[in-house]
């Protein structure tokens, strides 16, 4: 330790105390910085996968709907238009308010970890 180094000049148990806490005060910044980029960076990672994932399902939500309707038809030759309809509609209610009823039981359950 060279006592000629500028810093180490003024030696006095206050100035050390006063350079170390003006440290500390830098040190803290910096770690806040840092923790706010990383923060940034993971946010910004994070939109793209949400983007890409409503994109996912929106265009899944169409092939259902694209599949439904093809059902529609096909069933349209053999029991009528509206027969079709009715039997497609209320088949595709049903198994929502099952898969709805299930949910809402894996909620309400007690046992739930």
């Amino acid at each position: 330790m060279d006592l000629r180094d500028p810093v180490l000049k003024d030696d006095s148990l206050p100035a050390l105390v006063a350079r170390l806490t003006g440290d500390a005060r830098e040190m803290a910044a910096a770690e806040l910085a840092l923790a706010k980029a990383r923060v940034a960076n993971v946010t910004t990672r994070y939109k793209a996968a949400v983007a890409f994932f409503a994109v996912a399902g929106v265009l899944a939500l169409a092939a259902l709907i694209a599949l439904l309707v093809g059902l529609i038809l096909s069933l349209a030759t053999v029991i009528g238009p509206g027969l079709a309809t009715l039997v497609v509609v209320g088949v595709v209610l049903i198994l929502a308010t099952v898969l709805g009823l299930i949910g809402k039981a894996r909620l309400t359950r007690k046992d739930a970890a």
